[in-house]
């Protein structure tokens, strides 16, 4: 039980009618998890509005409502707080109902369009392998040392993420790795969480469904640095072109990484192989058992982070050559007749160009390339006939399938797909809407 007038510390208060001495007994923005002395907080999604389930919640129990709007009719009993935006006084009350977590442990955030997951897996390795208690905060999995806890969202909601947070702490990880999305930083998951560190990766067509421009995307990333701490890292991939905009506006110590530039981490590929990369990072060469350039990329970032977490860099090396792949990202399978196969996450066209450039400069010459790409539905429209033109362009024949349609019919994701094929490449499309197939 917390008090409530502790709970709304940095809520950004407009009004408050009701007494805030209080004890409350859970937080919550669903109406249906509602219980005695709960305090709900009324967001607006992008589906439902919680300002309609407020009297749902008080017949639950709830003894406290925080809202954007003050209900006309008010109950007798019930504390009412007004305030400017529910979303990020949610970020805050999360933070203070679970003793800001985030403050004792060194938790990293990483950003971008294609590498989040691999960075932060690699991470998470890396220092369970140094001997660290760690967590992990991924698309793929949420993770306490060797414990998985099932993963919903890339970045989880405000109540969810500090509660996580809460138990890494008490099961004593000193280190946190966590994906960062652009919907979490725009929808205020994150608000109120201190970050030690924060890595951007690159940024690509994405999301536009969401964001709807890319201007609106690149801010969206921007906004994660822009509120960082002094006292936080702050490491941009240079060889993007918006990689410096990032840090225009960070009060955090900055870094940036290069293949191609100058810069603070600089990494040289010196062999790229099926079985692996050989680098030169900071004039200490390392074997990976990493994949392509954008793998290189990758194993930049981590070198960087992990030098700025105070690891010891021949260690931080040792410990890399002997770390795998991240599963469903450029996994590498062979049967036993020869034929080589390659699961990738490639979700957008850029990664799809970068797993396909990557099979191109380690295949021996007279091997056949056949791509079998999808997109999701409810996602971004307008990259579909892109990556199905990229497919093309690189593969001796691409089969379009259904990746996820979600509510939308698979076979009009195709068309959309199926419109990005050049003339000369109709003979080697395939198109089979049944993935399973």
């Amino acid at each position: 039980m917390k008090l409530l007038s502790d709970i709304l510390y940095k809520a950004r208060l407009e009004e408050i009618i009701g007494s805030t001495h209080m004890a409350i007994s859970s937080v919550t923005f669903d109406s249906r998890k509602v219980k005695k002395d709960t305090l709900f907080v009324a967001t607006r999604g992008t589906a439902t509005d919680g300002h309609q389930y407020i009297d749902k919640a008080i017949e639950a129990g709830a003894v406290a409502i925080v809202c954007e709007e003050l209900p006309e009719n008010k109950k007798e009993n019930v504390t009412y707080i007004k305030v400017t935006d529910s979303t990020h006084a949610l970020g805050f009350i999360a933070c203070n109902y679970f003793d800001n977590p985030s403050r004792k442990i060194k938790l990293v955030g990483v950003t971008g369009t294609n590498g989040k997951t691999t960075t932060v897996t690699l991470l998470f390795n890396l220092f369970r392998t140094l001997g660290y208690n760690v967590g992990l905060l991924s698309t793929v999995q949420n993770k306490i040392n060797n414990t998985v806890i099932p993963s919903t969202h890339t970045t989880p909601d405000a109540l969810s993420l500090n509660e996580l947070l809460s138990v890494m702490v008490e099961q004593g990880c000193e280190y946190a790795f966590m994906e960062v999305s652009s919907h979490a930083v725009v929808q205020n998951r994150i608000a109120g969480i201190q970050f030690t560190g924060a890595i951007f990766t690159n940024i690509t067509h994405d999301h536009l469904d969401y964001h709807k421009t890319f201007d609106e995307y690149i801010k969206a990333k921007k906004k994660f640095f822009d509120t960082l701490p002094e006292e936080a890292f702050a490491i941009t991939n240079k060889d993007d072109k918006n990689g410096m905009v990032m840090l225009q506006n960070t009060k955090a110590h900055k870094y940036s990484y290069s293949i191609k530039n100058v810069a603070d981490y600089k990494c040289k590929i010196i062999e790229n192989h099926l079985n692996g990369l050989l680098l030169n990072i900071n004039n200490h060469e390392v074997w990976v058992k990493l994949i392509g350039t954008f793998n290189a990329y990758n194993v930049l970032a981590v070198f960087a982070a992990a030098h700025l977490l105070k690891q010891d860099v021949i260690n931080i090396l040792t410990t890399l050559s002997n770390l795998n792949s991240v599963e469903g990202r450029f996994q590498y399978v062979k049967s036993e007749t020869g034929i080589i196969g390659i699961v990738d996450y490639a979700h957008t066209p850029d990664a799809l160009k970068n797993v396909l450039e990557t099979i191109k400069d380690i295949r021996t010459g007279n091997e056949n390339v056949i791509t079998l790409v999808g997109c999701g539905g409810d996602r971004d429209a307008a990259k579909r006939p892109i990556m199905a033109d990229i497919a093309c362009q690189y593969s001796n024949k691409v089969i379009l399938t259904s990746d996820n349609p979600r509510t939308e019919d698979p076979e009009e994701i195709l068309n959309q797909m199926q419109a990005g094929v050049q003339a000369t490449d109709f003979k080697k499309t395939l198109r089979i809407s049944d993935r399973r197939e």
